[in-house]
């Protein structure tokens, strides 16, 4: 099973996140990630927060063969813009782009003008908005008059010659009946420990069968922080630092589940977390990482091992 790699917390410059692409893609990963949105200039106000959508299509267009996407696509999108410009990278690079997505989950996307209701509104916009995707999409001509999207007669052109995979990231109940209605892949929004990723899973499944869908159909996916030749403590003290999302959990819940240490027993740390957890497509969170560092990361954990 290759695993993907995500170049998170906008740590690179346009010039080292190409050139780790690049090296990505001639060891053999499933696929590259970078970030989605702007929000991360609350906590990086120093860095160069590229924009999501332009480096994802920069880089597909500077690439071969690897499939490229951000985490997560932003849903403040107009539905039809966003449907007309996945279908057009999707022509641009023939199954080579990715459509991950979420309802986001930062205030400060306030600052920029972005609108940011309350996380059930959040989810409601982004199920209008997935339904009117997939039926542009389609190729289908196009009116909606919803709560937040509102479509008189929209179209793409062209339309996607083949479908276009959505992945969700979600880990409650009322993503995951998105998940089972609208996605392809599941992205687990969870750390990678068994029980919770388990309980998710019967709630999916009960979404799945509440909407004629067989869950072992979709895809799964799931962040896995790693840190090869670097000792437990550091690595633990990186993850609290870098997914302050998984507050909630203990260090005595976390800290087995972490890739680090010597690369032989990274590997097979990767490999015995993707297996535990049913993942289709693990990826190797190399979030905060320095080019230097990262290059070593690739080479460390690359898929031909």
């Amino acid at each position: 099973m290759k695993p993907a790699v995500y170049f998170g917390w906008h740590t690179h410059s346009w010039e080292d996140l190409l050139a780790l692409t690049r090296r990505a893609e001639a060891l053999g990963y499933a696929a590259v990630f970078i970030d989605g949105d702007i929000s991360m200039l609350q906590r990086r106000p120093e860095a160069d927060c590229l924009d999501g959508w332009t480096a994802t299509i920069a880089l597909l267009a500077a690439t071969e063969r690897i499939p490229i996407g951000s985490l997560r696509l932003v849903h403040h999108w107009n539905p039809a813009k966003l449907a007309q410009a996945a279908a057009s990278a999707a022509r641009i690079a023939p199954g080579r782009f990715r459509f991950a997505i979420g309802i986001g989950d930062w205030p400060v996307d306030a600052r920029f003008g972005l609108a940011f209701p309350a996380a059930a509104e959040r989810v409601a916009w982004l199920d209008e908005t997935l339904d009117a995707v997939r039926a542009l999409w389609r190729g289908e001509c196009v009116t909606r008059n919803g709560r937040f999207v509102k479509l008189d007669g929209a179209q793409v052109r062209p339309a996607p010659g083949r479908r276009i995979p959505i992945s969700i990231a979600a880990r409650r109940r009322h993503m995951l009946e998105l998940v089972a209605e609208h996605a392809d892949v599941w992205e687990v929004n969870l750390p990678p420990l068994r029980e919770p990723v388990a309980a998710a899973a019967e709630q999916l499944a009960a979404a799945c069968a509440a909407h004629g869908r067989d869950p072992t159909e979709l895809g799964r996916s799931q962040l896995l922080f790693a840190r090869p030749d670097v000792a437990p403590a550091q690595a633990l003290a990186e993850a609290r630092r870098l997914n302050p999302w998984f507050r909630d959990f203990s260090d005595a819940e976390l800290a087995p589940q972490l890739i680090c240490g010597e690369p032989d027993a990274c590997r097979a740390q990767l490999q015995r977390l993707a297996t535990e957890l049913g993942l289709t497509l693990p990826v190797i969170d190399a979030s905060g990482v320095p080019a230097e560092a990262a290059e070593r990361l690739l080479v460390a954990l690359r898929p031909d091992k």
